[in-house]
């Protein structure tokens, strides 16, 4: 009985450390942004899009970072670490952050 309770509590931790994504980013709104691919963290548990978007000016540009999903589930959806490229231009459809800071939940990619 003592080595099921211990093994509960060890299988316990990682899922504690993990958070919804309602918490931090508004489901129930999209936006778009279009821009050029700075840099891409391939990384667990997330990985990371960074992204410049578009402006008039340059000094309009606004800088993103967009979470995506972990790289195993993309990869099983057909994107892989050599699909993004710095300076690649892409739209992406995404989730924003509750706070209203440039952070989103990427959703969809497309060239």
């Amino acid at each position: 009985m003592l080595l099921f309770v211990a093994g509960i509590a060890v299988g316990a931790g990682p899922a504690l450390g993990h958070h919804s994504l309602s918490i931090q980013f508004d489901l129930m709104r999209s936006i778009t942004l279009t821009g050029t691919i700075a840099r891409v963290d391939w990384a667990n548990p997330h990985v990371r899009l960074y992204l410049d978007t578009d402006g008039s000016g340059p000094s309009d540009v606004m800088h993103w970072e967009l979470e995506m999903a972990s790289p195993n589930l993309l990869v099983l959806h057909g994107i892989r670490i050599d699909n993004l490229h710095h300076g690649d231009r892409i739209t992406v459809s995404a989730h924003p952050a509750r706070d209203g800071s440039n952070l989103g939940y990427a959703q969809k990619i497309s060239r």
